[in-house]
């Protein structure tokens, strides 16, 4: 541990709230929502206690707290926000437009299921829903992980080869509200880990010096569409290269804290393993523990956790899949189109591209800020253990729903 660190106990909310006042912020827009709204009360509070150096924006909505930013963001400022479920719907077209401006924002999404039914407890299907908007997008399994991958997210975000926007995904009520040990690194640590901040549109809003932005483009002109068209790939090459800044930033950041985190895919008991669970976010913890539990037993089974989900890192998770016959994906929403959790389709399209064909099942669970147990987790080891014993003509695609009461549904 750093001498001028500290340790404090805080709930996730808490954590990433000191990751911002860390990474010095100059703009900061909230509105509230459950499960984000404690954390931008945090940042609220830092504010007003003079403990950060930020103009903080209080507006009428979601799309409003975008639209500020981007402009705070073109004028040269670092900016900040935070939000979850029917906040990031709100907030949908600029937040799509943000990634074509090549804006390097972080922004916070406390994740949480998406109406309807009418819901406002954690899951995932808020930022699965809007996983291809161009954003980078990381998740987290602990308050500790939450606080310093926002920090890291700011180098992310900012570095030149990347300039896209990058969310801090964190589990509502899970790890919104549960409180754990964490350290809180010191300002000098942070302040030389960062640098000097680099949003790429410095005085880019100058009266002295006109310019467009945004310029309508594309149509029948023919110049106009392969401008467009450029712009997607310039998108789409940033975000690749993401997947090595992401590599470096976390090996950079355990030198400067002493805590590594796997940047993109962290596996956990593989080497020996037979079997493995895919999981994302704070999941994995009690995962671990079913594995833990099954090893005991004598089950080799493993957990690949996802950290960097957007860009997807293909080789990675396959590198890690290689090493077991069979996986379990474990989602906490729902792919409507596949009939499977969406990072299970994921999963399936990195094997293809690699040319790994093993059997994958599909788990959903945790729906609606539902737990998700180890006796959730050991279902889905003995699943996906004898998904080896069956002939692939007989396996079923459809997902195994781990806590789901059909009981007068409509069909």
């Amino acid at each position: 541990m750093n001498n001028m660190s500290r340790i404090a106990v805080c709930d996730g909310n808490e954590a990433a709230a000191w990751g911002v006042k860390l990474s010095r912020p100059d703009v900061v827009a909230v509105y509230p929502i459950t499960p984000q709204s404690s954390l931008v009360e945090y940042l609220s509070k830092f504010i007003a206690d003079g403990e950060l150096d930020a103009e903080l924006m209080n507006v009428e909505g979601e799309h409003s707290v975008l639209s500020a930013l981007q402009g705070a963001c073109l004028a040269g400022a670092r900016t900040y926000t935070a939000t979850s479920g029917p906040g990031l719907a709100f907030m949908f077209e600029p937040y799509v437009r943000t990634p074509g401006l090549r804006l390097p924002m972080v922004a916070s999404l406390v994740n949480r299921d998406m109406l309807s039914p009418q819901c406002v407890w954690g899951g995932q299907q808020d930022v699965m829903t809007v996983r291809d908007t161009g954003w980078i997008h990381m998740f987290c399994e602990s308050a500790q992980e939450v606080l310093d991958t926002v920090i890291m997210a700011y180098r992310i975000a900012e570095h030149p080869e990347v300039m896209l926007p990058v969310n801090v995904n964190h589990d509502g009520n899970y790890l919104s509200y549960g409180v754990s040990r964490v350290e809180i690194p010191s300002q000098s640590v942070v302040d030389a880990f960062l640098g000097d901040k680099n949003v790429n549109w410095h005085a880019a809003l100058d009266p002295d010096r006109p310019m467009a932005v945004d310029p309508l483009t594309g149509g029948a002109d023919a110049e106009g569409a392969a401008r467009f068209a450029a712009y997607r790939q310039s998108l789409c090459r940033g975000m690749q290269n993401a997947l090595a800044v992401i590599t470096d930033v976390h090996a950079e950041w355990e030198c400067a804290s002493g805590r590594a985190f796997a940047p993109l895919v962290e596996e956990y008991r593989l080497e020996d393993a037979e079997i493995a669970l895919v999981t994302i976010g704070s999941m994995s913890g009690a995962a671990k523990d079913a594995v833990d539990a099954a090893r005991e037993a004598g089950i080799a089974a493993g957990v690949i956790r996802i950290k960097t989900f957007r860009p997807f890192p293909v080789e990675a998770l396959a590198r890690a899949a290689g090493k077991v016959r069979a996986l379990g994906v474990v989602d906490r929403a729902v792919s409507y189109g596949w009939n499977c959790g969406p990072v299970c389709q994921e999963v399936l399209g990195a094997l293809y591209r690699t040319g790994r064909a093993i059997p994958v099942l599909s788990f959903i669970g945790g729906l609606a800020g539902a737990d998700l147990t180890g006796e959730h987790f050991a279902r889905a080891i003995e699943a996906t253990r004898q998904a080896l014993a069956t002939p692939p003509e007989a396996r079923t695609p459809a997902p195994v729903w781990l806590n789901a009461r059909e009981e007068g549904m409509p069909r």
